[in-house]
C-alpha cells in the first residue's frame, strides 16, 4: 500500500452524519466503524464512530471519527494529520522525527484493531496520528 498522508477530523458526536455528508461531496467509498465494534459494547460510545474513512478513485481519502467520552473536544482544534502505511521501517522513522521534542498522547504501539497506532502533538503544536497497518493473518 505504501503511505498516506491525508487530514483527520474529529467531530462531537456527529461523525457518522458528517462523514456521510463527505461522502455525498466527494463521492467514493465510505467505511464507519463504532466503538462498540470493537469492544466497547457497553460503553456511552458504543454507536459512536471510532474510525471512518472516505476514498475516492482520485485518490482523495478523509477520515474521521467521533471524540471519545472524557476525551476534550475544541472546535477548530479538532483536526490532526493522519500517517498510515504498512512500511514499518519508514513509519516508525517517522514517528521518531515527530514526537522528538513534542507530547506524545499515544504511544506507538499494537492496539485493538491489530496495528500499530500512536498520536503526539510535534514541536510546533500540530497532532500526528500513526498507523502502521499490520499483515491480516
Amino acid at each position: 500500500m505504501g503511505s498516506r498522508l491525508n487530514p483527520y477530523i474529529s467531530f462531537n458526536g456527529d461523525a457518522r452524519q458528517a462523514m456521510e455528508f463527505y461522502e455525498r461531496v466527494l463521492g467514493g467509498t465510505l467505511t464507519l466503524t463504532t466503538f462498540g465494534e470493537f469492544g466497547a459494547q457497553d460503553s456511552p460510545d458504543a454507536d459512536k464512530i471510532m474510525h471512518g474513512t472516505i476514498e475516492t478513485d482520485q485518490g482523495l481519502t478523509l477520515m474521521g471519527a467521533d471524540t471519545p467520552t472524557g476525551m476534550d473536544y475544541t472546535p477548530g482544534n479538532n483536526i490532526a494529520v493522519s500517517l498510515s502505511g504498512d512500511d514499518t521501517g519508514e513509519l516508525h522513522g517517522c514517528w521518531e522525527k515527530l514526537s522528538d521534542g513534542g507530547t506524545v498522547s499515544v504511544p506507538l504501539e499494537r492496539q485493538m484493531w491489530g496495528d500499530e497506532f500512536g498520536m503526539c502533538v510535534d514541536q510546533f503544536g500540530i497532532t500526528w496520528m500513526v498507523n502502521i497497518s499490520q499483515p491480516q493473518t
